[in-house]
């Protein structure tokens, strides 16, 4: 007895139509119960996967609006041009002029990034610094690094505690 055969086409309908999908919505369009499946066909369609909700989410490539940072939100679910979180994380840090803190680079990106952060530095793919009591991811490569940096002091921008149990207050001497 010969398999069924499944149409990527049908995964494409229905993104088209509803610009992202799950893992269970995809199944259902396809006609499957099997996971492999629905990747083999996934893979036909060149898709991308949400750096958010734990790359849960998937849409095409032709529906992705993305901004100028390569960032598109449909849903509250978020995809990147450069990929996964830890891509994109890397990425930012390493186009970024100033460096990021932790909190500002969750901002830009919508998600929670520490343990991405932590990892991208056990991997040596970006380094951290004690500036003001916060790390500042910035490049693995030195002169990109020191220009980081430079622009940092010149700026002097620490990101703003936003929990008010975290915010240290010392004091100043007025004249």
């Amino acid at each position: 007895m010969r398999p069924s055969s499944f149409a990527a086409s049908a995964i494409r309908q229905f993104l088209v139509r509803n610009q992202i999908a799950d893992l269970r919505e995809l199944k259902q369009a396809l006609g499957t119960s099997v996971d492999v499946t629905v990747f083999r066909k996934l893979r036909q369609l060149d898709y991308l996967s949400s750096y958010s909700h734990r790359g849960r989410y998937y849409t095409l490539p032709e529906i992705a609006h993305f901004d100028v940072n390569g960032l598109w939100s449909c849903q509250s679910v978020w995809f990147s041009r450069y990929g996964t979180l830890l891509t994109t994380a890397e990425a930012f840090v390493n186009q970024s002029a100033q460096g990021y803190f932790a909190e500002e680079l969750a901002q830009t990106l919508h998600v929670e990034v520490h343990d991405a952060l932590l990892q991208l530095v056990r991997q040596r793919r970006v380094t951290r610094l004690q500036v003001s009591g916060l790390y500042l991811y910035t490049s693995m490569t030195p002169d990109l690094r020191r220009r980081q940096l430079l622009a940092r002091r010149q700026s002097q921008t620490v990101p703003i505690a936003s929990d008010i149990k975290t915010v240290e207050i010392s004091p100043v001497e007025l004249k």
